[in-house]
C-alpha cells in the first residue's frame, strides 16, 4: 500500500483546510485508514479514523471541527479541518492498516497563524 498526502499549508486562525491521501496498491487489505498529526518533539497523535463500513472516530480535540471522509472511487481519503487554531500545527499523514501492517505516507504541513 502506498499513501500520498496533500493539501497542507498556511492558513489563519479560524480559517479551513483540506487534506487528501490517494491510496494505492493493495487497496482491497486496507481495513481502515486514519490521519495523525506530529508537532516537533511529541509522539505522532491520533487525529480521525474511517473504516470500510464509513465508521468514523475522532480525536477530542478534532470533535465538531474536523470531517474524515473517504472516496472509493478516486481511492482517496480526505481530512476537511475547519475552525482552525494554532494548536492545529503539525506535520499530519495519513496512515492505513490492514490485518498485518500499518503503512504511512509522507508528512503535509499545516500551519496556523494567530
Amino acid at each position: 500500500v502506498q499513501l500520498q498526502a496533500s493539501g497542507g499549508g498556511l492558513v489563519q486562525a479560524g480559517g479551513s483546510l483540506g487534506l487528501s491521501c490517494a491510496i494505492s496498491g493493495s487497496i482491497s487489505s486496507i481495513i481502515y485508514m486514519d490521519w495523525y498529526r506530529q508537532t516537533p518533539g511529541k509522539e505522532r497523535a491520533f487525529v480521525a479514523r474511517i473504516s470500510t463500513r464509513d465508521e468514523k472516530n475522532y480525536a477530542d480535540p478534532v470533535k465538531g471541527r474536523f470531517t474524515i471522509s473517504r472516496d472509493d472511487a478516486k481511492n482517496t481519503v480526505s481530512l476537511q479541518m475547519n475552525s482552525l487554531n494554532p494548536e492545529d500545527t503539525a506535520v499530519y499523514y495519513c496512515s492505513a492498516r490492514s490485518r498485518s501492517q500499518r503503512y504511512w505516507g509522507q508528512g503535509t504541513q499545516v500551519t496556523v497563524s494567530s
